[in-house]
């Protein structure tokens, strides 16, 4: 059992595998190991509306989708008095329901990652996915049966892109000068840009809305196919359509980002957020937490017409203490 769950109670660690966790089910068979698979023939499109086809068909925005989330404090984790869908791995600690997390400024993803973006990063560096099935759904719709490995290799990619262009909006290209990173949300991170700064459970408000989020529906959908102008920073699908990676590994609140550092060595839960489509209420909550390994490339949420979903991302850029990133999601 990996360190996480000898620092957690029993009954949480039960409560773990038992709410959030008894839905993630695995797949018959593992995929094959990372690395392992030849790289797919990928189709890309000519152009896709919403998208840039000259810039690996990120957003067709000023700052080619990503927005800045300001530095402050907001409020992390669930209190089942206010929030009766909690779950007890959301809860600060045995004698506080939530704590306050101060976070430095940050850029993070309009939308998820898309199969057109994984597909122009599979189709010019050559990445062998751990699951060619990634790159079979329609162009914008968010990517799945991701790794989280394969997901920060798409991150790290994406970096060294918009550094070598000319053509990357001044904003972003001041950033990175600056030694700003791309890569995946830290679970502080992914869940004040879902909630913002007033401890709201829903991106919109406290009452689940099926005008807001694709969930408990038959599959996917395009990516920001639901406006949301209550939801913060102006981000899409931060509730359900597919579940996100975080670059966090699974630690029992009180959060600390020094702990995303820690124990990466062993067989670790990587923090996944948003919940996907098939999902009730519960699980697209602001700060629900679901989890999976590293090397997984299947992440079983549901199967729906024969199809197993995975995780997808979310870049990001952020400043930190140590090494300010963008951020991705997916």
């Amino acid at each position: 059992m990996i360190e996480l769950l000898k620092r957690w109670p029993l009954l949480a660690a039960i409560g773990l595998v038992g709410a959030v966790w008894v839905a993630l089910r695995l797949a018959p068979a593992a995929p094959a190991s990372i690395g392992e698979v030849t790289a797919p023939e990928v189709a890309l499109p000519t152009e896709l509306p919403g998208f840039r086809a000259d810039a690996w068909f990120l957003p067709d925005e000023p700052a080619l989708g990503f927005v800045e989330v300001p530095a402050g404090p907001f409020l992390m984790g669930s209190d089942p008095a206010v929030d009766p869908l909690a779950f007890d791995i959301e809860r600060w600690s045995p004698t506080q329901a939530q704590g306050m997390v101060d976070v430095p400024t940050y850029w993070i993803a309009r939308y998820e990652v898309t199969v057109a973006q994984y597909a122009a990063f599979v189709q010019e560096s050559g990445y062998r996915v751990a699951d060619a099935g990634a790159l079979a759904g329609r162009p914008n719709f968010p990517v799945v049966s991701v790794a989280w490995t394969d997901a920060l290799a798409y991150a790290g990619w994406l970096e060294q892109k918009l550094r070598a262009s000319g053509g990357t909006p001044g904003s972003l290209a001041g950033l990175l000068a600056e030694g700003w990173r791309v890569t995946l949300p830290t679970e502080a991170q992914w869940e004040k840009a879902a909630r913002g700064d007033d401890g709201r459970i829903f991106p919109w408000g406290n009452e689940p809305r099926d005008e807001q989020a694709n969930y408990q529906g038959p599959g996917l959908t395009r990516v920001g196919s639901f406006v949301c102008p209550e939801c913060p920073f102006g981000l899409a699908d931060m509730s359900g359509n597919a579940w996100e990676w975080t670059r966090s590994p699974y630690q029992p609140y009180p959060y600390d980002e020094a702990d995303d550092a820690a124990g990466l060595d062993v067989d670790a839960l990587w923090i996944m957020r948003g919940g996907s489509f098939s999902d009730g209420p519960q699980n697209i909550r602001a700060a629900v937490r679901g989890g999976r390994s590293s090397g997984s490339g299947w992440f079983s949420r549901a199967e729906v017409a024969g199809r197993r979903m995975a995780p997808t991302a979310r870049a990001q850029c952020q400043r930190t203490t140590k090494r300010p990133t963008l951020a991705a999601r997916g």
